[in-house]
């Protein structure tokens, strides 16, 4: 039995890719929010069965994903923590909360994976970075690895790292966002419609990554194939160059690092 706490869009994201992978069916998984709202929209939306309480998840799974924000982690780990046995394998998405800190509000030995996915993860294009405990088995791994995997991909990381999963990956879809969002605007301004502007910026970025990819090739030598000597997108290139583009990215990148470090 998968069990959840905490039914927000991150959790129903991991559901939806469990259930559309075949990692579980519906009858293997249940949750617990104390938003009743939540609960009806996971039970209706994915046909899972509903605990009466956060406890009430622990008891009955064998694997438990803390689906909760930070700020609420350790209250939601000391309400649960008596039903937790030592066969319980815990995954917790809450940023900034080390293995060790974990595992010290739970006053025990506990199997634990600590993963930061985003949120294209509700499409199914989802990137995680995890890393695991020593008391988790070769199996369980696998089999935490295989939930991670059901809504995009997951790449095991030193724990130190996670930090920089979240700045790198976790909260990377805003700054790709705002690129779009900046994209379209100039396009609105130079005469195209607020919709086809929005469908070819997102068009871009995402083929663009998409080569990338596929190719294997540095972004550097793909940036270049497009600037063509004395062309369009090299005065474009330029420009941002100018204005401190790469440098905005790196800072915003550093800020976020550092506030993940601090929660």
């Amino acid at each position: 039995m998968i069990g959840f706490i905490g039914l927000g869009n991150m959790a129903q994201a991991i559901i939806g890719g469990i259930l559309s992978r075949g990692v579980a069916s519906e009858g293997d998984i249940i949750g617990y929010d104390p938003s009743a709202a939540a609960r009806n929209m996971a039970a209706e939306k994915y046909c899972i069965a509903m605990a009466d309480s956060n406890s009430g998840v622990v008891s009955q799974a064998d694997i438990v994903i803390l689906a909760v924000k930070p700020q609420i982690l350790q209250s939601v780990i000391e309400e649960v923590a008596p039903s937790a046995t030592e066969d319980v394998l815990f995954i917790s998405i809450a940023p900034g909360k080390s293995m060790e800190w974990i595992k010290g509000i739970f006053g025990k030995d506990i199997k634990l994976v600590r993963c930061m996915p985003n949120t294209p993860a509700l499409v199914g294009a989802g990137m995680t970075g995890y890393c695991v405990n020593v008391n988790v088995t070769e199996d369980e791994k696998k089999k935490a690895v295989s939930i991670l995997e059901s809504f995009g991909k997951a790449e095991e990381v030193p724990e130190h790292l996670i930090a920089a999963v979240t700045s790198v990956s976790g909260s990377a879809p805003a700054y790709v966002f705002i690129l779009i969002e900046a994209m379209a605007d100039q396009a609105v301004a130079d005469g195209m419609s607020r919709s086809q502007a929005y469908e070819f910026a997102a068009q871009a970025v995402m083929g663009s990554a998409k080569m990338m990819m596929d190719t294997g090739r540095h972004p550097a030598e793909l940036k270049d194939m497009v600037c063509s000597p004395a062309g369009t997108t090299i005065e474009a290139v330029k420009v941002l160059e100018r204005e401190g583009f790469r440098a905005a990215v790196q800072d915003a990148m550093e800020a976020c690092t550092v506030k993940a470090e601090q929660l």
